[in-house]
């Protein structure tokens, strides 16, 4: 609507006559009671017309998300189709073979969109018809072509889909090839918790980004991991072969410590105190690296090896020991794991070769509680500090030299 004021001026002017001046009021008093009369009229009279301003319908105005000639298209992207003034009445996308891509029409035909990955080096074609609210009907129609990847890469996650890990459990994605856009790479990995839980990754080289929470999971965490890397580009031409997707729990909070001075290792599930087991780790000659651990793997029957860490078989101080259970705590060869020929010298002595010696009852106990993504930690060792890239040591850093 549009509002128009009345301005009312008011002139006064100097030098003039009694009589003059009584001439001009008079007139201004004429004109006063006119307008008055015109404005009363104006205000009161419900009979007149207004002038009003109605918009003609408008014809439809698609937006489509690619043009005609495109090429390099993300197969990752989805094709989307939107209107103004009007309704889409029919869309499709299909290959140049006759395939046709899933799509999805919104209800009230405002949009349109693919529903699914298209392929790598295909070209598409995308006809849109709609009508606009004027009634008149209209149609657009797209040729693209999609990416070809210079190469291709794949990811692998260290956590099984349906599994049930440790509060310490870090998630680990190894490409088989640089990722060069790491930026591209961690957009493309999708971790979602409940409860929401605060994490962030972090590069290790160019083919393995690990992503860890803040603090250990909370037990009963639900995580779902979405490594949709197919169609995406990692940088350079570089696309991801498939898609990974792996839905896992966080169990009981399992903490061991093992303490190199009193020879035990204590257990606590969920904070409470559980057990005490006697031990005997890295003689002074090999001591066990001080820090954190997490649980990697667990083996019912297992040959511990010194070639497998760069110590000849053969050498003074080479081994090569079958053993009824052992778990894996380093890429570097320490294990917790049964060993009965140390019994006398568990809870008294250090006389390993760096591992952690346990009875073969405490060693099966232990083994039947603990799971991968547990954490231990090793103290008053006497060993070195253990380094935050051997296994899956994620915490050895601070959040602070996580984010860093």
């Amino acid at each position: 609507m549009s509002w128009r004021k009345r301005v009312v001026m008011v002139s006064r002017t100097r030098g003039l006559s009694t009589r003059t001046s009584g001439l001009w009021g008079a007139l201004l008093l004429v004109v006063a009671v006119v307008a008055g009369c015109s404005s009363a009229a104006e205000t009161g009279s419900t009979g007149g017309s207004a002038a009003t301003t109605t918009e003609a319908p408008k014809p439809a105005l698609l937006a489509l998300s690619v043009s005609d000639g495109d090429d390099d298209v993300e197969p990752r992207r989805p094709i989307t189709v939107n209107v103004e003034h009007g309704t889409i009445t029919a869309a499709s996308l299909i290959g140049k073979h006759g395939t046709h891509v899933e799509d999805e029409l919104r209800s009230d035909g405002t949009s349109w969109t693919t529903t699914e990955p298209l392929g790598y080096g295909k070209t598409y074609t995308l006809t849109v018809e709609a009508t606009g609210d004027d009634g008149a009907k209209i149609s657009e129609e797209s040729t693209f072509t999609t990416a070809t990847p210079a190469r291709t890469v794949a990811v692998s996650i260290n956590v099984w889909d349906d599994e049930t890990v440790g509060v310490g459990m870090p998630l680990i994605f190894d490409f088989t090839g640089s990722v060069p856009d790491k930026d591209a790479a961690e957009n493309a990995l999708d971790i979602a918790a409940e409860p929401a839980t605060e994490g962030d990754f972090r590069w290790f080289g160019d083919t393995r980004v690990i992503w860890r929470p803040k603090e250990y999971w909370k037990p009963g965490t639900k995580v779902s991991i979405d490594a949709g890397v197919y169609g995406t580009n990692l940088g350079d031409g570089t696309y991801g072969v498939e898609d990974r997707s792996v839905d896992f729990t966080v169990g009981d909070e399992l903490v061991a410590v093992a303490d190199g001075r009193d020879h035990t290792m204590r257990v606590s599930i969920n904070g409470k105190k559980v057990k005490t087991l006697p031990i005997s780790m890295g003689k002074p000659s090999s001591p066990t690296p001080a820090g954190t651990y997490t649980v990697m793997s667990e083996h019912h029957g297992y040959t511990m090896d010194s070639s497998t860490y760069g110590v000849p078989v053969d050498s003074a101080t080479g081994y090569r020991t079958y053993v009824d259970y052992a778990v894996r705590l380093s890429n570097s060869g320490i294990f917790y794991h049964s060993a009965p020929w140390s019994l006398g010298d568990q809870g008294n002595n250090n006389v390993s070769a760096g591992c952690i010696n346990l009875s073969t009852e405490n060693a099966a106990w232990l083994m039947g509680k603990t799971k991968r993504g547990d954490v231990f930690t090793v103290e008053r060792s006497g060993g070195p500090e253990l380094e935050p890239t051997d296994g899956w040591s994620v915490w050895q850093l601070s959040w602070e030299e996580w984010q860093s």
